[in-house]
């Protein structure tokens, strides 16, 4: 997977966390369950500082499809995006390059990684 592809996927898990840790009916839920849900202040100093790492272009992209469907970043795993699941054509397999490293989903407009177990 690219660098830039993985800070996507590390930068969508802190804000997954920011925005569990600032509802507060979701934080009351997971401290029932034994979480302990402090520190939302360096999560967000940890996602500004991740977000600073990651080419602009790439990070507009990721804000851009994460505030319109949630979760920006998905896998494909057996030619299935797992967000729409919709088959992803032979093309994308053969279009990724180290000059392109980031694709979308044609159907739903996600970023997709290919998910290698």
């Amino acid at each position: 997977m690219h660098e830039q592809l993985k800070l996507l996927v590390i930068l969508q898990d802190l804000d997954t966390m920011i925005r569990e840790s600032s509802d507060q009916e979701r934080l009351k839920e997971l401290q029932t369950l034994g979480f302990e849900m402090e520190g939302l202040e360096k999560l967000k100093t940890a996602r500004a500082k991740l977000a600073a790492s990651i080419e602009k272009n790439y990070l507009s992209l990721y804000e851009r499809v994460a505030k319109k469907h949630g979760r920006a970043v998905v896998p494909v795993e057996d030619k299935t995006c797992l967000a729409c699941f919709q088959n992803i054509p032979p093309s994308f397999f053969s279009d990724i390059t180290a000059d392109k490293p980031v694709k979308l989903c044609e159907n739903c407009g996600r970023i997709l990684y290919l998910f290698n177990r």
